[in-house]
Order: structure tokens, then sequence, then C-alpha cells
């Protein structure tokens, strides 16, 4: 298996490279360096066709870290074995945190999630629903619920899922000692052995106040085929930039996401999640750029947690739309200096910036441009890595031993075809998140499988 696993982990190198190989001929053979483009194109036209050109360097750190986890850390990596008994670890509080809308859905996941983890062996542990309207849980020793007072503020405003998990720390209300432990999810996800098993290791190292894992998406329901494929680069994300910088940098370069995330109870109660109404639309984000600010140490969690893409394309795009504006307000909040959120800079540029760049990628085919030596294989090395991870993130969710050589191969092509239409509802939410709002939103998007019928 081991063989099996350095094979699998060699041929995803090659396609890395076969596919930074392949744009960079296509671009190449686009290319005519022998003329002055202000003399055939005129000088106005011209600097509007270099303007986007500037735009296409922001991702290129964040490309840079993906190819880096890619080619540095296996990718297929072995299933996590217990270092330890999990009978002689720490205390976990899974927390899950919702707005109560989808009550049989919250049921029926902690349930599900009670039996992962006494599966596993797990014993001091119980689960916590902290939520605006009650769910009603079923009794049991093992599940706490919370519901959120109607008339509860914070100090500083924070609202949305900010504000609930700010109500979870306070005083009266919190009752996790400093050396406890918690697991933040989504209401949606679903935790594996592998995933449980990752989390008593990763706290019995006792290396890092925080972590996060891989989550995907499609081993659970599907109910978008569309979505779920273009999510596939979020696991590739995952495997990529985020796993790069939690375990060589023990830093959320790039922030992380809002679920599978590990925390122990004392830092996340020192770091808080009370930042104000500019935390409120990111707060994952937010949270991440303070903890990194305060120099606690981040490191990366073995293991998968399954999780659902978004069931329509609008809610996509609401999505994308949400994030696109959240990560701006971190980026642009003064509460973090420069030197922490240089990458979630780069990623809020990035994001505002994707129509313009956009627009001169396919201007480049129209009016091409010379470039000097050098400037395509950096650019193609960006593409490239960027549509490899739609096929790695594929890869990944449908294994071959799963549905079969054939369909695996038919779901990675496509894979690239939702890459394109991925990039067009990425560049709507971004057009959507220049247009001016009166207030912060944070919409929620459907997640109860029952109200939906699977497409």
């Amino acid at each position: 298996m081991h063989v099996i696993r350095n094979l699998q982990h060699g041929g995803c190198v090659c396609l890395l490279l076969l596919v930074i190989y392949a744009y960079y001929a296509v671009l190449s053979g686009n290319d005519d360096s022998g003329f002055d483009p202000f003399e055939k194109y005129g000088y106005f036209l011209t600097w509007i066709l270099f303007a986007p050109r500037i735009f296409l360097y922001f991702p290129l750190v964040f490309a840079g870290f993906n190819f880096l986890g890619i080619i540095c850390y296996h990718t297929f990596p072995e299933k996590p074995q217990l270092q330890r008994s999990p009978l002689l670890g720490p205390f976990f509080c899974f927390r899950v945190v919702t707005r109560g809308l989808f009550p049989e859905l919250v049921r029926e996941n902690v349930e599900r999630n009670l039996q992962v983890c006494t599966s596993v062996g797990l014993q001091n542990f119980m689960f916590e629903v902290v939520t605006d309207i009650p769910v009603n849980l079923p009794k049991n020793p093992r599940t706490r619920e919370l519901v959120v007072p109607h008339n509860y503020t914070t100090r500083n405003g924070t609202l949305f899922k900010a504000r609930a998990l700010q109500y979870s720390l306070e005083p009266g209300v919190d009752i996790l000692s400093d050396d406890d432990w918690i697991v933040h999810l989504d209401e949606e996800t679903i935790l594996t052995e592998s995933s449980v098993i990752g989390t008593i290791n990763f706290v019995s190292e006792g290396k890092h106040s925080f972590g996060q894992g891989v989550i995907t998406y499609s081993k659970d329901k599907i109910v978008n085929w569309v979505t779920t494929l273009a999510d596939s680069v979020r696991v590739g994300v995952d495997y990529g930039a985020l796993r790069f910088s939690l375990r060589t940098l023990n830093k959320p370069f790039f922030s992380w996401k809002g679920s599978f995330i590990i925390a122990n109870a004392a830092a996340e109660k020192h770091i808080s999640f009370d930042h104000g109404p500019e935390s409120s639309i990111a707060e994952d984000c937010f949270f991440a750029m303070m903890a990194f600010k305060e120099g606690y140490s981040f490191g990366f969690v073995e293991g998968e947690m399954w999780e659902r893409s978004t069931f329509t394309l609008m809610d996509y795009i609401r999505q994308r739309r949400r994030w696109i504006q959240g990560i701006y307000l971190t980026a642009s909040s003064r509460k973090i200096p420069y030197k922490y959120k240089m990458g979630v800079i780069l990623m809020s540029a990035s994001g505002l910036s994707l129509p313009f760049t956009t627009m001169g990628f396919f201007f480049g085919f129209i009016w091409p441009l010379p470039a000097w030596n050098g400037i395509h294989l950096i650019l193609c090395s960006f593409l490239g890595t960027i549509l490899f991870l739609f096929m790695f993130g594929t890869m990944k969710s449908f294994s071959i031993r799963r549905t079969g050589a054939l369909q695996c191969v038919l779901l990675v092509i496509a894979s690239l075809f939702c890459a394109i239409i991925s990039s067009v509802l990425e560049n709507v939410a971004a057009i959507m998140a220049w247009l001016p709002h009166k207030q912060p939103e944070f919409q929620i998007v459907k997640k109860d499988i029952r109200l939906q019928t699977i497409v």
C-alpha cells in the first residue's frame, strides 16, 4: 500500500507539472514579442490592455503556497492511527453554531456524530449546540443546547455567528476549563473516524493551540453536482495552501475555514470573537488573524470531515460574495497590523479584482502583448496550479476505489468544465461585492437536504 500511495503522489506531481506546461504551451504560442504594442494598438488601448495584467500578480503567492503544499507533502497520506488511548485524552467540546432554521438537520447530525465519537472510543466529550432558535435536542448527558437570548449584545456590538460564538464564551455560560478543547463544526458537518482520530492525535502532541484539517463535499449526499464539483478546488486548497501554511509556517497566512477548527479553550477565550461588526461577516478569518497577531501556533490536523456544497448556484454566489466582503473587512481592519495580514490582503485584492483579471486574460487572446522572458512561465504556473486543484480535489473526493476508474476520469473531466462555471460565478460574486450595501449581510444558505430535490 505504501508503494501504491507513493506512485499516486508521484502521478499527482507529474500531472501538476503537465497542466502547467500545457498552459505554457498554449499561451506562449499566442505571444508575439517582436512588436511595439504602442505602435500597433495606440497608447490608449495599450494601457487598457496592460492594466489588468497587474491584477494577475495578486494571486501568485497563493498559487505558490498551493504548489508547495502539493509538492512537499504527500497527497495520498495514510489514514491516521491513534497514538494514544482516547480514554486518557482531555475533554472535547464539539461546538455547533446554528441559526436554528433547520432543527431536524441539527438533531440528525448531532446523533450521527455522537455515534462516530463512540465508535472511536472517545469518552471525555460533549456536543454543544449554540442556536438563536431552539432546536429541541433530545435529552442526553453528552449534549447541551444553548439558546442565545434575543436581547444579548456583546461589548463591541459583534453580530451574526460571531455573536453566538461569543455568547458561548461568556462567564456563567461557558463551562469549559482552560485545558479543554473546542472542535468547531457547522450544522451540516459530518465527523469521520479519521477526523476524530486526527483530532485526538493533534491535541495529544501538545504543540499547537489551534489546528484545522481537510473538508470534502462529496462523501455525503450530493444535491447539486455543479456546485459540488466547483467546490473540489476547496479540497485542493486544503491539501495545498492550507496544509503548507499550517505545517510549515504554523500560521494561517491565508486564513482558514469556519469549521473543522480545533481550539484550546483558554486560547479561544483569550482571543474571543467580540471584535465588532467588521469581524462579523467572516468571523473565522478575523479570528485567525487576531490569533496570528497574538503569536499562537497553528498546526494541520490529519483526517477529513464531510460537508455539502451549496444547493443552488445563487447560494453559491451569495456565499462567495460574503467571503469577499468579509475578507476585505479583515484586510482593512486597523485592529490587525499589516505584517500579520499580508496573505489576507492579497486574498482580498485577488477577489475584488477578479473581474478585471478575467477581462485581462481574455483580452490577451484578442490583443496579445509582448512579455519579458519568464513572465509566461510565472503566469502559467499560477493558472495551471489553480486548474490542477480542481482536478486533484475531484480525485480526492471521488477516488477510483469508490467510483471506479471510468467514472473518476469522467468526473475529473467534468470538473474542468465546472471550473469555467465556477469562474463565471466567482466573477458575479465579486461584482456583487462591489455594490453598496446599507448594512453588513450574513445570508444563510439552504442546508437541509429534505427541502431539496437531488439533481
